[in-house]
């Protein structure tokens, strides 16, 4: 049995599952945040599926540059839109939307046509440094790096708000259909960590030089941001999935 490869399978299941979350809630109710969320949760399980691929059966130059294009430069700042939109506003989300809509087709021609240094390995992860000139690697540190600022500031900012918005509500029973505060202070802080555990994943993989070390990196991070997800979701009286998401810009009305 190909553990890495196993791994990898399971990491494509469990954003796929989260991406069809999301993409029901978007369909539903046409909510920008949730699109941007479904469309990096697609990319992280195409990437993941890559990895699959690339575990199983060995690497092909076709199947690294997917890896890399949507799981390296491509999905952590779709997922930072998410957070854009919901603490910046619909007018800074339309700009953003836009910039990384020409950012994303910019990536993609570049890591498409990008000419490879040297033979991809079909064992083990190959590292974009032995594989890639300068530019592809550069649009992976700014993108990756970026997107992972924005998502662990957004996210510790809407946390430490609520909690300082709602003192009383620490203490009090919750109402009906309200999430209540040290639960969403949780969730936000599951997601931070979920975001630096899938932004130090490269990093840790390469140190070490283990396919398995990126896999469980990879399968870990998903699952704690799944799980601040769910963990906020859980409403008293009628379980509404995601529902934080609505809430988080506007923290002090849910005060009691």
């Amino acid at each position: 049995m190909n553990v890495d490869a196993a791994l990898a399978a399971a990491a494509a299941l469990v954003a796929t599952a989260f991406a069809c979350l999301t993409g029901e809630r978007w369909l539903a109710r046409r909510r920008r945040h949730d699109r941007a969320w479904t469309i990096s949760l697609a990319l992280f399980a195409l990437a993941s599926l890559a990895l699959w691929a690339g575990a199983a059966r060995g690497w092909t130059v076709a199947e690294f540059k997917a890896f890399y294009l949507f799981g390296a430069v491509l999905n952590v700042p779709w997922l930072a839109l998410g957070t854009v939109e919901l603490l910046a506003g619909p007018r800074a989300g339309r700009v953003a939307t836009g910039a990384l809509a020409v950012l994303s087709g910019f990536a993609a021609g570049v890591i498409i046509e990008a000419p490879t240094r040297a033979a991809v390995p079909r064992d083990g992860l190959p590292e974009g440094r032995h594989v890639f000139g300068v530019l592809p690697r550069v649009l992976a540190a700014t993108c990756s790096g970026g997107a992972a600022t924005v998502l662990v500031v957004g996210a510790l900012w809407s946390a430490w708000r609520l909690w300082r918005g709602n003192p009383r509500s620490r203490r009090a029973a919750p109402t009906a259909g309200a999430v209540p505060s040290r639960r969403l202070v949780m969730a936000n802080a599951l997601i931070a960590v979920g975001t630096l555990v899938l932004g130090a994943s490269g990093t840790i993989s390469g140190r070490i030089g283990a396919l398995r070390a990126f896999a469980v990196t990879l399968l870990v991070g998903i699952i704690v941001l799944f799980a601040g997800f769910a963990v906020a979701s859980i409403r008293s009286g009628a379980p509404r999935p995601l529902a934080w998401l609505e809430t988080a810009p506007a923290l002090p009305e849910h005060a009691p």
